[in-house]
């Protein structure tokens, strides 16, 4: 299996119903964009529309942390990466960034994603050949630098 480091998405366009009243793009839908590249990249695991339907497995969002650094406006056109950071047996860590096609960043998200047996639903451990992928991935990935984004946390840093 070839793997792209990162994997990039197909070219997405901003579009009409998800401009908000400021006139940019509405903050949900950079997570419709970020999904949308997952999608693209669970797939490249083995893990797209089909694994659900047939193997009735899945996954589901646990924790998701998005830095909005550029506004986003209509018919802007971006393309999204997906970088796997790590994985265990029924996890995975994952890094995006959303750019504009003149390169610059629009923003970043970072993600913890489950692997979801969908007869319960409960976390289930990853099959044998979804596992082989995922260690595909990293290792393609493993080259990446680790963006100083990916890591961070939330709040109000005080003064001493």
């Amino acid at each position: 299996m070839s793997i792209a480091a990162p994997v990039v998405s197909r070219v997405m366009e901003v579009e009409k119903d998800w401009i908000d009243y400021n006139g940019h793009l509405n903050m949900a839908y950079y997570n419709v964009l970020f999904d949308r590249c997952s999608d693209e990249a669970f797939a490249m695991l083995g893990m797209g529309p089909d694994y659900a339907k047939e193997r009735r497995l899945t996954t589901y969002t646990a924790e998701i942390h998005v830095c909005y650094v550029r506004e986003l406006h209509l018919g802007n056109k971006v393309t999204c990466t997906f970088q796997l950071l790590d994985f265990d047996e029924k996890r995975f860590h994952g890094y995006q960034e959303l750019r504009h096609v003149d390169g610059w960043l629009a923003a970043t998200c970072e993600v913890l994603t489950l692997h979801v047996d969908m007869n319960g639903p409960k976390v289930a451990h990853f099959p044998d050949d979804i596992l082989a992928n995922m260690k595909a991935m990293q290792e393609a990935h493993a080259a990446l630098p680790k963006s100083e984004r990916a890591g961070r946390s939330i709040g109000i840093k005080r003064k001493s």
